[in-house]
């Protein structure tokens, strides 16, 4: 589980690090990385539509990505703010699917 210090919680930083950072498409996901001034924690944000299914769906996918975040967690640079937009395609995706979609996008950002 993320703690709340790595955790990304206003609307207004969501939509800097998804308008200011560097994007990365994968097949199930979509990863935004806003490398910030700051020497604070990496923090992550997730967003899971109703494109992606119904309620235990969208829940189901958005507790796979932050346990995969939290197992990324050092490979992040301090004070990055990381944004992951869930495709539809994720509903059907397995863990495995979806860790390495993120790992992918986030080593790609960190060059």
């Amino acid at each position: 589980m993320l703690a709340r210090s790595n955790r990304l919680t206003r609307g207004a930083e969501y939509r800097t690090a998804v308008r200011r950072g560097r994007r990365c498409a994968g097949k199930h996901t979509v990863t935004y990385v806003n490398r910030a001034e700051t020497h604070g924690p990496a923090r992550f944000g997730f967003i899971v539509s109703r494109q992606v299914g119904g309620a235990v769906v969208r829940n189901t996918v958005r507790r796979r990505l932050k346990a995969v975040c939290f197992e990324s967690l050092e490979s992040v640079a301090p004070g990055s703010d990381v944004v992951i937009r869930a495709l539809p395609s994720a509903a059907s995706a397995t863990f495995a699917d979806l860790r390495d979609d993120v790992r992918r996008c986030l080593a790609r950002s960190a060059t």
